[in-house]
């Protein structure tokens, strides 16, 4: 691994360490250990082509920057795609775990920072899952990656969410897209949020969905959160953030087959994919759709 080409470390002494995580980078703490300025660093190393996943780097450079100003998200240092590496503050902070939102103050934190992010400047482009979902399920089958048999049975559903969704349109705003409980990091006193691969402009609701669904929120967790990001909650509300749960679910379900069919990481990729495949499934299958379809277009007051 070439840290030692980073302008930053240029003529300085330092320490490497792995970091935990990371399903499509490794991820590298580099700490100085001589006399000059202190440095305390991380660099995300990208061990691969991304595009099948539609992962821009210039994007995710650009939006990581963005949300540091926002006051959300670490420092920018150094950008290298020659080398694959994007090197940003450390944050000394700890990652939170799906249950750390039990806390009524850890959820409060970290919807703050969700608010943070979403007023803070614009990304440099849209995120949208119904478009990721296409892409994603286009590829699967010019590939021949395995696919659960009865994945492309809810495409009528999928229309029917995407219509309503769109029926009463909200604005976009930046989002990370991919917060599960790890890419939020707690000091104590605020939370930050990391990772911004799959960031664009999007719909908050998805933001609070994905979340949700990432971190097994129970239906009484989903609607204090949704009550903790908006203040208080309407029907509208809480429809939409289940659907844009669901949302996440069948999207990101393809990314975990496609990861499956193609990563050289040690990981189970099929069974993350059909972890939230399970509960999309189980939603389109449920007595709830109809209701939350009716309910996302009763408006935000």
């Amino acid at each position: 691994m070439p840290l030692d080409r980073l302008a930053v470390l240029a003529g300085r002494s330092w320490r490497s360490s792995d970091l935990p995580g990371g399903l499509t980078n490794h991820n590298v703490r580099v700490v100085s250990d001589d006399d000059g300025p202190p440095l305390d660093l991380v660099v995300r190393c990208s061990s691969s082509d991304a595009g099948l996943l539609g992962i821009d780097r210039d994007h995710e450079h650009a939006n990581t920057a963005a949300a540091a100003t926002a006051g959300v998200g670490a420092p920018v240092v150094e950008y290298r795609p020659d080398l694959g590496m994007l090197v940003i503050g450390y944050l000394r902070a700890t990652a939170l775990e799906d249950a750390s939102f039990e806390d009524v103050d850890v959820m409060s934190r970290a919807a703050d920072a969700c608010r943070r992010l979403h007023a803070g400047p614009r990304f440099v482009n849209d995120f949208d899952m119904f478009a990721r979902q296409a892409g994603y399920l286009a590829s699967v089958q010019e590939k021949g990656f395995p696919l659960p048999a009865t994945y492309t049975d809810h495409a009528d559903a999928w229309a029917d969410v995407q219509r309503a969704l769109a029926a009463a349109p909200r604005p976009t705003v930046p989002c990370n897209n991919d917060l599960l409980a790890a890419n939020y990091l707690d000091d104590g006193d605020r939370v930050w949020l990391i990772d911004y691969e799959y960031s664009g402009n999007n719909d908050v609701c998805f933001e609070l969905g994905n979340t949700s669904t990432e971190c097994d929120f129970t239906p009484e967790q989903t609607e204090a959160w949704t009550t903790a990001y908006f203040g208080s909650a309407t029907r509208a509300d809480l429809a939409r953030v289940r659907l844009q749960a669901l949302c996440s679910q069948y999207g990101w379900s393809l990314w975990g087959f496609i990861q499956a069919a193609t990563s050289p990481i040690d990981y189970d990729f099929h069974a993350w994919g059909m972890h939230r495949f399970e509960k999309a499934e189980a939603t389109f299958r449920g007595p709830d759709l109809e209701g939350l379809l009716r309910d996302v277009g009763g408006g935000t007051s």
